[in-house]
């Protein structure tokens, strides 16, 4: 798709300090398009809360007109910050009460819209919704574009924020989008139920740092650490991840050691984790080292407790152990499916145990780099083309 005129809603503004999905297909959307980035409108109930935060403050100047509210990012991309203050509708109990004022900031938020489509002579367009299910919700009605595709990136539903509304206007939304596209074959089969037309297109990933490490040394806080090394990376939270199936691998496997790096949630602070004497937690780590640790891991390992919060959502950290060709062990869930014959997964706790074993048995240098082109395959690139041929078979 070249030379088409798209405008991109969604959960995460431009200037979010974290990755976003969204962005990434922005980008790539405007190596070819022109493009329309609308970050979601800043709301009252966040204005009181956080007047002091820089980017509410940024927020409140353009809204009273002392700040542009339109940005050139770069060629073909433009950032719209609308000039407007949504209300905060989503605690709303009533049913009847959001949907009156959930059309109130739709018509805002449109207007704002129109207003820098206008400017930049986006006549005809295509509208692509990252999961803005609330604010978004009457945008097809209200701007009227010439396709209207609905991105579904995570089970969002199941979340407090959005479960009270959501468990509703998503489908709704889903069945009046042209169609529907997921990150993960279960969102694909979730979107069906609404929409027939729905489409998987995978996961782009930005994995340049998680090439190879070039370090010869492990990390200094892991010298220490006698091998076999069992790791995980990441945020280390109980509403993601199976406690008690690590802890299990770590009471029989006394022979391996179990690496944990990344910042704890409570549960996972007063777990019994801390008391085993096989088990390290080390930590959050800056973005830039963590190659370093993954390097340093025999095998890595994705324990996921199995629950609507993961059950669909595509586990961006296996990429970065596959790019980085290591083994790798996680729980098996629909979303996982993909990764089926480049990584073990596990049905259960002793699965889980037994798969370790394979995976330390089975590594040589032939499935690394099977590891590591499987993984080079997960681009923004390839992930935007199957955004294009789903438009295109949609009608």
């Amino acid at each position: 798709m070249e030379g088409k005129k798209i405008i991109v809603v969604g959960q995460q503004p431009w200037d979010i300090d974290i990755g976003s999905n969204a962005k990434n297909i922005a980008l790539e959307f405007a190596k070819h398009n022109q493009v329309l980035y609308v970050n979601a409108p800043l709301d009252r109930f966040t204005r009181f809360r956080r007047p002091r935060d820089p980017k509410v403050h940024k927020r409140i100047l353009i809204n009273k007109g002392k700040s542009p509210d339109l940005i050139k990012v770069e060629e073909n991309l433009w950032n719209l910050y609308p000039r407007m203050m949504a209300e905060s509708v989503n605690w709303i109990r009533s049913h009847g009460l959001f949907k009156l004022f959930n059309k109130v900031n739709n018509r805002r938020f449109a207007k704002c819209i129109s207003d820098a489509a206008e400017r930049l002579g986006f006549d005809d367009f295509l509208l692509f919704n990252d999961s803005l299910m609330f604010k978004a919700f009457h945008l097809k009605e209200l701007l009227k574009p010439s396709k209207y595709v609905y991105y579904t990136r995570d089970y969002l539903i199941v979340q407090p924020y959005f479960k009270r509304h959501g468990e509703r206007l998503e489908g709704e939304l889903m069945h009046k989008a042209d169609l529907v596209v997921a990150n993960s074959t279960y969102l694909k089969e979730y979107g069906e139920q609404f929409n027939k037309n729905s489409y998987y297109i995978g996961q782009g990933c930005e994995l340049e740092i998680f090439k190879e490490s070039e370090q010869k040394h492990a990390p200094e806080d892991l010298q220490n650490i006698k091998g076999p090394i069992i790791g995980y990376v990441g945020f280390l939270t109980s509403m993601r991840l199976d406690i008690d199936l690590l802890v299990h691998f770590a009471k029989n496997r006394l022979d391996l050691n179990l690496v944990l790096v990344g910042p704890e949630d409570e549960n996972f602070q007063e777990s019994e984790l801390h008391n085993l004497t096989n088990v390290y937690f080390l930590g959050a780590k800056k973005p830039n080292e963590l190659p370093g640790y993954i390097n340093s891991f025999d095998v890595c390992v994705n324990p996921q407790i199995v629950n609507p919060l993961t059950i669909g959502n595509y586990p961006r950290k296996i990429d970065e152990y596959l790019a980085m060709g290591k083994p790798v062990v996680a729980t098996k869930t629909k979303a996982m499916e993909v990764f089926d014959g480049y990584t073990y997964l596990s049905t259960s706790k002793e699965d889980f145990v037994s798969s370790i074993d394979q995976a330390l048995r089975e590594n040589n240098a032939e499935k690394a780099k099977m590891r590591k082109e499987f993984a080079a395959s997960h681009t923004w690139e390839n992930s935007v083309k199957e955004i294009y041929k789903a438009v295109k078979l949609a009608g």
